[in-house]
């Protein structure tokens, strides 16, 4: 399958950062706005599964598939900028400053939120026949979600904060390993290997994705759920955009940068004297 070897693979990475923040403000909402909605038609599409079959893992087998299409189509996520971004400004590539990157940030964050937002409107939409008749099955499964995953971590204070924010970090672990990994081919099947457990393995494991968040959250909320805006923004967005950070540019991006780009000269090999016999009398 063409496999890329670490230190090309390293600076594929690179140049893949360098690239997304020297993209123009309209293409960077663009690809932002289509690869939030993607990904979030996609996690609706598991939830179903998941509520019509009874079958977490089904639906958490079945997810990658709109992170592999967007990835395919050359769309951002916040989760994969987080990562690519940085390590072109370590790398001190033209044009890349913390302003160029944090704006890219800025623009993803936008255009991802705006893409996850309308697939939250249009999926509620249909659920509800505009609103109007009661939350089906999915529908309900999508307020308990937003529920649980802001009252159930206000429930343990600090605790729950800190899971929060934990599990954002290894859900980005994970992601952005799955960008990753979608570079060490450079054949279509390859790729979707490489991006297929990773993503399947965050999803299943209930970790928290910023995106992914920007449409269950809204989901529930205009459903009707028992939460608020502040709670999703508190108790679970900011946190695991926070996480998110940290999990992509430190245990993926700063670790595959430092250790094959920037690469430590090799210890110089040391002889061995041949032990002497022992003279015998």
């Amino acid at each position: 399958m063409s496999y890329v070897p670490p230190a090309e693979l390293a600076r594929a990475m690179v140049d893949a950062g360098h690239s997304k923040v020297l993209t123009s403000t309209r293409d960077t909402l663009i690809r932002a706005f289509m690869g939030g909605a993607l990904l979030t038609l996609a996690a609706a599409f598991a939830v179903t599964v998941t509520v019509q079959t009874g079958n977490a893992l089904l639906g958490a087998a079945l997810f990658p598939v709109g992170f592999c299409l967007l990835y395919l189509l050359g769309f951002d996520l916040l989760t994969g900028v987080f990562t690519l971004a940085p390590i072109a400004y370590l790398d001190r590539r033209p044009g890349v400053t913390i302003g160029a990157v944090l704006r890219n940030w800025g623009l993803v964050f936008v255009g991802n939120f705006a893409g996850a937002f309308t697939v939250a409107v249009i999926i509620t939409f249909v659920l509800t026949y505009g609103y109007s008749i009661p939350p089906n099955d999915v529908a309900e499964k999508l307020m308990h979600i937003g529920e649980g995953r802001t009252l159930g971590y206000a429930e343990h204070g600090a605790a729950g904060m800190a899971t929060l924010f934990l599990r954002g970090v290894l859900c980005n672990w994970m992601v952005s390993t799955g960008v990753v990994a979608a570079m060490m081919s450079k054949h279509v099947t390859g790729k979707v290997l490489g991006m297929w457990m990773p993503i399947m393995l965050f999803f299943y494991m209930g970790f928290e994705h910023s995106v992914v968040n920007m449409f269950l959250f809204p989901s529930g909320l205009l459903l009707g759920a028992d939460f608020t805006i502040a709670d999703y923004l508190v108790w679970n967005e900011i946190p695991t955009v926070l996480g998110n950070l940290v999990g992509g540019l430190v245990f993926v991006g700063l670790a595959i940068y430092t250790t094959h780009v920037r690469t430590r000269p090799k210890r110089a090999a040391v002889e061995i004297a041949p032990a002497r016999e022992t003279e015998t009398v």
